[in-house]
């Protein structure tokens, strides 16, 4: 065994396999993987080897693309056949709700450019002679997928790798991690120590224990998951090719050909944890008990709809461990306060979702840039919420939801409230619909007297449609009140933080008093960040931006390094927070407070310190409503104290509460986009507009030279917010976006402009097409809905109100 490589890879399944190929492709060729055992003898060598490109996440269904394809080259270069079964992907639709779902994928695929149909049952049985159409009312077939082989794809990896230059060690135990002054490791073995630059947590049901040898807890935890084999059945014999894979909602089972006879697989309700503290360390090429008593109701439904299933016997049953986060995506990428330390783990999908993960993990490493936005599978999406605990109730949930639609409006029950706000309960008293953001409870929207306080899962609209009117029209006419709590914020302090702002952020740093907004760029000139910083002294700024990427700005503001002198701190926790916005917000803030608070002595954008009635408290003149509007920050002590006293002063006003669902709509009436839903890291300043903020008169900020040559080239798409009629559903978001039956685009996100009586979708069409009135189509659950561009806002054109 080698004493030293720039990449030591812990773990032998196929996502090791995948980052040590990719590694080695990239010309990183001094790589080693270690395993403790044999390769695969995890979870890697009983999957059952299904392959598709199906994902709520667009991004995702990219890489899962980028996998299937990519088993053509690593045979070729190997010599190992991967066992391929290309035969595609059918799923089924018993219900209205599962039918939109299907549509939904069939229109994020035009732009993806996967083929893929709606089809009629009788079309579906020609796939798939084995269904039982009387239990379904529709489908939809996808040409990629199919199943191959764990073993042989794996060994194809390490195969293509090894002539690239790479090495493995099996029966190799790494014992230890220890980092050196200059960020390096001594990974220490059974076999000795090998001394590498960057370590990857590839362990897989061991990923666990891998990261507490640095003394992270990685929320990850592993599920019994059961399959079976038929016996060889008759409808089988004389078929020129294999039946489709196919996936029943209804049945929550997927099914495919197993040489004459068939796998059939259930994600039950009720799962069951393995090791839920720890993983036996020599757990190897090993199944687990049948439980066929507690799972035989689930596949009875199987055998129901597939009824020659159950016309003959079992030939083989297989019960092992697979490995999942609480979300049920993979966690990669590169852990804050541990250099050269990465992560590919909770890849419960492997053979669709390793070789998309190993090609973005060796960008990372090689290049500090993946390539492409997978914020949707970044550990960073992970804070100090998601402990033990949480992971351990999380998980099952979502094991149980495999097959389960993931409503745009639905909130899912598990492991919740987590993070409560001090006026949590308050604010249920009120009727609140709670959501949940990075483990914080947040209001959606207000149940009023007589309503009750939840929301039937849809993808059309819900009866909180109403009540969301009411909310967004009760801002725009009078004063309302949303709690921002929720939201990221982050102090930077010392004598230095001006300077090292000046080099992280694109923007002019504002002077005491003032608050700038605040694009954050990486190397490539990619978005990473859409915040605001308010200087409320020259050694003392408060950033705030999106709640969900706290840990991922965390991290990218440690990547930055700041000097000694200037310290970093996350405030989600020690500072709180409200917007008051609509023409009457002056009215009530006022007389709570002897900052003269009128239009022309506290304008848009100032920031001061003051009291608000009892609480000390930072206030800023800003808002994200597109109306006057007040963010209020002060720390957890006062905040009920706070809440009471704008409340008071808000009765008179007829002050109302509002939740993010009208917060949505509200934005999208003034064109403002969101980070996370429509700027991310796939998109650059000039695509999505924050160009207007950059100051390209400094000298050196990160991504500074990306940025200047898209100014001087142009953009190549443009963000846009474009307006359809009016009917009883919205976009979801990656919507395909057609212009003469092309798709040229796709939707980042939508709602009902409900001041304005317009629904509208905001998304990314070709720059030379981005002109106001330009007529487009939008697939929308399969029918075609004309799209029109509107370059400047429905609502209040010309910002007046925001500046009253």
């Amino acid at each position: 065994m080698k004493s030293s490589a720039r990449a030591v890879v812990i773990g032998g399944g196929v996502v090791g396999a995948s980052v040590l190929y990719h590694l080695a492709k990239i010309g990183w060729t001094d790589v080693v993987l270690l395993e403790k055992s044999e390769l695969t003898s995890g979870s890697t060598w009983h999957a059952a080897g299904g392959m598709h490109t199906f994902n709520g996440e667009a991004n995702i269904s990219r890489l899962q693309k980028y996998t299937i394809d990519l088993y053509r080259e690593i045979e070729a270069l190997s010599g190992q056949s991967c066992g391929l079964h290309p035969n595609g992907g059918l799923m089924l639709a018993a219900t209205p709700g599962e039918l939109d779902s299907l549509r939904l994928i069939c229109s994020r695929a035009r732009y993806l450019g996967m083929e893929t149909q709606m089809i009629s049952l009788e079309q579906a049985l020609e796939y798939n002679p084995l269904i039982d159409p009387s239990h379904f009312i529709g489908a939809l077939w996808r040409a990629d997928g199919g199943h191959c082989d764990p073993s042989g794809t794996t060994q194809a990896y390490v195969k293509a790798a090894r002539k690239l230059g790479a090495e493995v060690e099996r029966f190799t135990r790494v014992t230890a991690l220890t980092q050196r002054r200059d960020g390096s490791w001594d990974v220490t073995t059974d076999k000795g120590t090998v001394h590498a630059e960057h370590v990857v947590n590839c362990a897989g049901l061991w990923a666990r224990e891998v990261g507490h040898l640095v003394g992270i807890e990685l929320p990850v935890l592993a599920m019994e998951h059961h399959y079976l084999i038929t016996e060889d059945l008759p409808e089988l014999v004389g078929r020129k090719r294999e039946i489709v894979n196919t996936t029943d909602y209804l049945g929550e089972i997927y099914m495919r050909q197993e040489r004459g006879g068939c796998l059939i697989g259930t994600y039950e309700p009720h799962g069951i944890v393995w090791s839920p503290v720890s993983t036996p360390p020599d757990f190897s090429m090993q199944l687990l008990p049948e439980d066929f008593e507690r799972l035989a109701p689930y596949f009875e439904v199987g055998f129901k709809h597939f009824p020659a299933l159950g016309r003959v016997g079992i030939r083989k049953a297989v019960n092992g461990p697979f490995t999942f986060a609480p979300d049920g995506n993979p966690l990669v990428g590169p852990v804050r306060g541990l250099r050269n330390y990465w992560v590919a783990c909770a890849v419960m999908a492997g053979f669709s979702q390793g070789g998309g993960i190993g090609l973005v993990l060796s960008r990372w490493m090689a290049q500090n840039d993946p390539g492409q936005d997978i914020i949707s599978m970044d550990v960073a999406r992970y804070g100090a919420f998601a402990t033990p605990k949480y992971t351990s109730i999380k998980v099952p949930e979502n094991y149980a939801r495999r097959f389960r639609l993931a409503y745009p409006n639905e909130e899912l029950p598990a492991a919740r409230p987590v993070r409560r706000s001090p006026i949590y309960t308050q604010l249920k008293n009120a009727g609140a619909v709670m959501g949940a953001n990075f483990g914080l409870e947040h209001a959606l929207w207000f149940a009023p007297p007589g309503v009750a306080p939840q929301e039937t899962p849809t993808y059309r609209r819900s009866e909180a449609f109403p009540v969301v009117r009411e909310e967004c029209q009760a801002v725009r006419r009078g004063v309302g009140l949303y709690e921002t709590t929720n939201y990221g914020k982050y102090e930077v302090t010392g004598a230095g933080a001006r300077q090292w702002l000046d080099r992280v952020f694109a923007c002019r740093i504002p002077r005491p008093g003032r608050l700038g907004l605040a694009p954050m760029l990486n190397e490539a000139g990619r978005i990473v960040g859409d915040l605001s910083i308010a200087c409320l002294a020259e050694d003392h700024y408060l950033i705030v931006g999106s709640g969900f990427a706290e840990e991922f700005h965390l991290r990218w503001f440690w990547q930055a390094e700041p000097p000694p002198e200037v310290q970093v701190r996350s405030a989600a926790s020690t500072l709180c927070g409200f917007s008051v916005a609509g023409p009457k917000a002056r009215e009530l803030l006022q007389p709570l407070t002897r900052l003269d608070i009128s239009a022309a002595a506290f304008t848009l954008f100032s920031a001061r310190r003051t009291a608000i009635g009892f609480t000390p408290a930072v206030l800023t003149r800003a808002g994200f409503t597109g109306e006057l509007g007040y963010e209020i920050w002060t720390t957890p002590d006062y905040f009920e104290t706070l809440y009471d006293d704008l409340r008071t002063a808000g009765e008179p006003l007829g002050l109302t509460l509002f939740g993010g669902r009208a917060l949505s709509s509200l934005r999208l009436e003034k064109a403002y986009g969101s980070f996370n839903k429509d700027f991310r890291p796939d998109y650059t300043p000039g695509e999505t507009g924050l160009d207007r903020f950059i100051d390209f008169q400094k000298s050196a900020f990160t991504g500074r030279a990306a940025a200047v040559a898209e100014r001087a080239s142009g953009p190549k798409r443009r963000f846009v917010v474009m307006e359809l009629p009016v009917t009883d559903t919205e976009v979801i978001g990656y919507e395909s976006i057609m212009k003469n039956g092309q798709a040229v685009g796709y939707v980042t996100s939508g709602a009902y402009g409900h001041c304005i009586g317009r629904s509208l979708a905001a998304g990314y069409v070709p720059a030379t097409l981005a002109r106001d009135g330009e007529r487009f189509e939008i697939d929308i659950f399969g029918e075609l809905r004309t799209a029109l561009v509107r370059l400047e806002p429905l609502y209040d054109p010309k910002g007046e109100r925001l500046r009253s």
